[in-house]
């Protein structure tokens, strides 16, 4: 709740001042080049290296006290060496516990805790991959360790489905256990890219796993992962609640390159930062699939819209451009009607490239969409001069296979001309890698590859605008509200189901900081497990109908937008947008680009000063700029006089 407070005070005093600095800009340059874990900063491998550091000294103090008190037990009859081995068993658990402490944190949206260090939600999904495959790793040694041992000694039918003393059952961690690797096997890149059905189906066992866990572990340990289940369960209902009700497509822009611009109604209020994206859903097409597009127009600019541009790159993008242009071919007067259900934007708290005198911006393919949003922006902060200081100098590397995919540039077509008003100065670069040299300027190219259709759709019932997320303020007051309500909820429980003779036992393992050691119970604990699901769904129901009533009288006092000057916004670029273009543009046909003669000709024409490198588009290309960013942040000559550049790198993910 602390941290919302503080990006929602950040945020705002982004509106008032120049952001001139980030709390994660200082380690995010790049460290450690890999093709297995990808690029790493100092910081990441700080926190990597800390946290490894923590299972490691746990489970030394912990194993190292086992060992001190280990007894034989006579109802097992297990020799010394399997006494231990089991003992490393168990506290293997606790490190897949550890992990799972940390699981959900990454993979929240409204309550993304790593935005207060400055990394956004797309970013942060490799941090739940690692914790997920450490956490399984740990449980398979765990549970089959376990079994072994049991079956071995000949007790597995004994031990298997007993409750233990402390209220744990270990056929619940087996279900647990074979739970989690079918949401880890079903998780893995081949399957999630290719049958997202699949992937999204069996990641929904997370329930099951949670619940067989708490039955295995007991009450004690779950208290161990309960903060990040809490933030999670509160964050998917903060989600359900902002994709509701479904609005509708106003608008679609195909383009030649097989991609295709849709156009999305805005609430005049909802405010967003570059680089920011949304999660959409086509009901249409899926009802389930949900995916990831980079906002291409600026808040700043568009009081009424947002759009997205998607590339056809397998079955669901196919299938919704193949739709649209199927209606653009028919000749019916109206357009059917599109519903999408939208989640975000999720951006930066902040615009960090502002407090860069120069920017270079590397894209590859789509990768060019979030630099639209960036362009876009600077040219609206321009308007401004005095509350935002620009950088000077801008250079765009766009990477593309076909010179079709300069299409993508039309929307910033005006701002390739550089009116002698405009304050800073673009530089286009393009290389078509499959194409040969063809002579034509790059005015001439765009000019050629933006002939755009657009589609116009009906609707069937009222636009809604798309708001976002609540604010901050309120997300916190509503997490603390639920706070509030699961300990209510879970006292009055332990007080009307727990006998009064019982109490003290479950209190004690009900209440966290209780210091007074407890008597052991012979009878299983199972009822304090159930106490705790139940008061957390009670305590989500009630948060939900706390959400829902407010989020249904804000939308009531509104009347939804069809928006007001549309069809003028909607019209197609007109040609002359493209005859100013200066030639100084650059476009080179049949191959890649030489990166470092690239940088180090940039560096050369801004003299060494505060540079930041953002790069968007495939991992190859990502590690290119990255090892290029570590080479050059150092000395280089410029004539006699020596100067150190400081390069930035940012790496923006557009694919999860």
């Amino acid at each position: 709740m602390i941290g919302l407070v503080y990006l929602n005070l950040q945020s705002w005093g982004q509106r008032s001042s120049r952001q001139k600095g980030s709390s994660g800009a200082t380690f995010s340059n790049p460290l450690v080049l890999s093709s297995l874990i990808g690029i790493l900063s100092s910081l990441e491998i700080l926190s990597v290296f800390l946290f490894i550091l923590f299972l490691a000294w746990t489970f030394y103090k912990r194993i190292s006290q086992d060992f001190k008190k280990l007894t034989p037990v006579e109802s097992l009859k297990l020799d010394l060496w399997q006494l231990k081995y089991l003992r490393v068993a168990t506290r293997f658990g606790l490190l897949a516990e550890a992990c799972l402490a940390l699981l959900l944190l990454p993979i929240l949206r409204g309550l993304a805790v790593f935005r207060i260090i400055g990394i956004q939600f797309e970013a942060s999904v490799r941090y739940h991959i690692w914790l997920g495959t450490a956490m399984i790793c740990f449980a398979t040694f765990h549970g089959a360790s376990t079994l072994f041992i049991w079956g071995i000694s000949h007790h597995i039918q004994d031990q298997i489905t007993k409750w233990q003393r402390t209220g744990r059952i270990y056929l619940a961690g087996e279900i647990t256990l074979v739970t989690g690797l079918v949401m880890w096997i079903t998780s893995l890149p081949q399957i999630r890219r290719k049958r997202f059905e699949i992937f999204y189906h069996m990641h929904h066992l997370y329930i099951v796993f949670l619940v067989f866990f708490l039955f295995h572990a007991g009450d004690r340990h779950f208290y161990m992962i309960f903060p990040g289940v809490f933030l999670f369960g509160l964050d998917k209902l903060l989600r359900i609640l902002q994709s509701r009700p479904q609005t509708y497509l106003l608008s679609a822009r195909l383009y030649p390159c097989k991609a295709v611009e849709l156009i999305l109604p805005k609430d005049t209020g909802l405010k967003y930062t570059p680089t920011s994206i949304i999660f959409m859903k086509i009901p249409s097409l899926s009802k389930f699939q949900w995916h990831t597009f980079s906002i291409t127009s600026s808040s700043s600019v568009d009081n009424h819209r947002m759009s997205v541009i998607v590339k056809c790159d397998g079955w669901w993008t196919s299938s919704l451009y193949d739709n649209i242009q199927a209606q653009l071919d028919s000749d019916a007067d109206k357009m059917k009607s599109i519903p999408v259900a939208i989640e975000g934007p999720y951006g930066p708290s902040s615009m960090t490239f502002l407090r860069y005198d120069s920017l270079l911006l590397v894209a590859g393919g789509i990768g060019i969409t979030p630099f639209l949003s960036i362009l876009h922006e600077i040219n609206a902060a321009g308007q401004d001069r005095c509350r935002y200081r620009l950088p000077s100098t801008i250079q765009l590397i766009y990477i593309v296979k076909k010179s079709q995919d300069i299409s993508l540039l039309k929307s910033v077509s005006s701002l390739l001309q550089n009116h002698p008003s405009q304050k800073w100065n673009l530089k286009l670069k393009v290389f078509v890698t499959q194409e040969k040299q063809s002579g034509a300027t790059a005015a001439e190219i765009l000019n050629e590859t933006s002939q755009v259709q657009t589609v116009q759709f009906g609707t069937k019932g009222p636009i809604y605008a798309i708001h976002g997320p609540e604010s901050l303020f309120w997300i916190a007051a509503l997490a603390g509200i639920t706070s509030i309500v699961f300990l209510v909820f879970l006292i009055i429980f332990n007080h009307i189901f727990v006998p009064s003779e019982k109490r003290s036992v479950h209190s004690s393992k009900l209440v966290v900081s209780s210091t007074k050691k407890a008597p052991q119970e012979k009878s299983p604990s199972w009822v304090a497990d159930v106490l705790i699901i139940v008061s957390f769904i009670m305590s989500l129901a009630c948060t939900t109908l706390i959400a829902t009533i407010l989020r249904w009288r804000r939308l009531k006092k509104e009347i939804p937008p069809l928006v007001p000057s549309m069809e003028e916004n909607l019209k197609e670029p007109s040609s002359v947008e493209t005859t100013g273009v200066v030639e100084e543009h650059e476009v080179h046909f049949g191959g890649r680009p030489n990166l470092e003669d690239v940088f180090s000709k940039f560096l050369n024409e801004t003299g060494g000063s505060n540079i930041g490198v953002l790069v968007c588009g495939p991992e190859t290309m990502k590690e290119a700029i990255a090892s290029l960013c570590q080479q050059k942040s150092g000395c280089f000559k410029m004539g006699d006089k020596k100067r150190k550049p400081y390069l930035s790198f940012h790496a923006l993910t557009f694919t999860l």
